[in-house]
């Protein structure tokens, strides 16, 4: 199967940088598939997991919010939170999740509520992602 370039980016580092097969995004109207060769797009990414497949085994990643670029060069995934699946603590996910609940609930001030409550699905989505 032919190849691409792949660049997964963070705030905190340069995730994935490499040869690929094929890359399954979450795109913010939904998933899809990067083969080489793919036409030129560019769009948001939802809270989900980004998919890289290689010559091995997948790696799945969670991210949550960002940007994916396909073009001449492959594809560039510029996402706010990259985390591999196996290191992701959905432990630590449901405790913020609650907590936003509550914030959410006590908030008196409508457009702090509304923004929290966009915080909230945001966080329910990537949930649910892992569940999947």
């Amino acid at each position: 199967m032919a190849t691409f370039h792949f660049d997964l980016v963070s705030p905190e580092k340069l995730l994935f940088s490499g040869e690929v097969e094929q890359v399954d995004v979450p795109g913010s109207e939904g998933e899809f598939g990067v083969l080489a060769g793919h036409a030129p797009l560019v769009t948001t990414l939802r809270p989900g997991i980004l998919v890289i497949h290689g010559e091995r085994d997948a790696l799945r990643v969670v991210v949550d919010a960002g940007f994916a670029e396909v073009g001449p060069a492959g594809l560039t995934v510029l996402a706010n939170m990259a985390v591999p699946v196996d290191e992701f603590d959905v432990a630590q996910l449901a405790g913020v999740i609650t907590d936003t609940e509550e914030d959410v609930a006590d908030e008196k001030d409508g457009w702090t509520r509304d923004k929290l409550a966009q915080k909230l699905d945001r966080l329910r989505a990537l949930q649910a992602a892992l569940v999947h």
